[in-house]
């Protein structure tokens, strides 16, 4: 058996099966990748979810979307998805709007603040994910974009109570 980092990062010598070890894996990788991500928000004074509910109002802009059509884009489920707008609508990021169909209905857009916020913030996170880029080569990273895919497709599943 080859002592892994995980092994040493973790502590511990075996794990119950390769599948086990490979969901501890990933979520080592994803807290390490979250922490990274999170510095490199940090000298903006925001959070790596604030950043991406940005990221997802600045791709329909000057149209916005209504906080489940957010909340069903970002990367992390954030449970607190309202706190997170609130936090963006008193920094001038983004402002919330009335539906034209549905009067009912409040519509986050985009702030041309928010818009040029993005543009400082972008080059800042180009280059943290070039650096944790280079820990592989681009057929690896095919290749665990596919093995990836399976969890998604996965997770999809139990999501419609297929499995």
């Amino acid at each position: 058996m080859t002592i892994t980092h995980l092994h040493k990062r973790l502590k511990q010598t075996s794990f119950e099966s390769s599948t086990h070890e490979v969901i501890l894996s990933l979520l080592v990788c994803a807290d390490l990748i979250r922490n990274q991500l999170e510095k490199a928000c940090l000298e903006f004074s925001i959070t790596p979810n604030q950043y991406n509910i940005l990221r997802i109002l600045n791709g329909v802009y000057p149209e916005g979307h209504a906080r489940c059509e957010i909340s069903s884009r970002m990367l992390e489920k954030a449970p607190d998805i309202t706190r997170l707008i609130d936090g963006l609508v008193t920094l001038g990021y983004v402002e919330r709007c009335k539906s034209e169909q549905d009067k009912r209905l409040s519509v986050t857009k985009i702030t041309e603040k928010g818009r040029r916020i993005l543009q400082d913030i972008f080059p800042k996170m180009t280059e943290t994910i070039q650096k944790l880029s280079t820990a592989y080569t681009e057929e690896e990273c095919r290749l665990f974009i596919q093995l990836c895919d399976k969890l998604i497709v996965l997770d999809t599943e139990f999501q419609e109570g297929i499995r």
